[in-house]
């Protein structure tokens, strides 16, 4: 089972940016989607974006788009979510996890999703 590690998160103003990375040990099989996931506290976890390993396609959530942007390097299976302009509702714990039956943007599919890492905390103050 691959295992997936997230780091990159901290405590950063508003406006400001963080980049996080999702690493990856080695994937089961070579078609897969990564998508990052965030929970804040009290609310349930929602999809941010995700990418395919299979032709690169990407789909973010309304709440991010033009803010975020998920990027991937095959060659160190890491993938990352480069987070601009952000604000105090980005606030959340950030997690990646990989599904290798789920197409990136049909659905978010938190079920659909078959590893998940231990995620990484972001904050951001007003």
């Amino acid at each position: 089972e691959v295992q997936l590690v997230e780091s990159g998160g901290g405590l950063v103003q508003a406006g400001g940016s963080l980049r996080l990375s999702c690493a990856a040990s080695r994937f089961t099989y070579d078609d897969y989607t990564i998508g990052w996931f965030r929970q804040a506290p009290g609310k349930e976890r929602e999809g941010v974006a995700c990418v395919s390993n299979r032709d690169g396609y990407i789909y973010y959530a309304d709440s991010v788009k033009g803010r975020f942007t998920i990027s991937r390097d095959n060659a160190q299976n890491t993938v990352y979510l480069q987070m601009d302009s952000l604000k105090p509702e980005d606030t959340a714990i950030y997690y990646c996890a990989v599904s290798y039956h789920l197409l990136c943007g049909a659905t978010w599919g938190l079920h659909d999703y078959d590893s998940w890492g231990q995620g990484t905390q972001v904050t951001v103050s007003s």
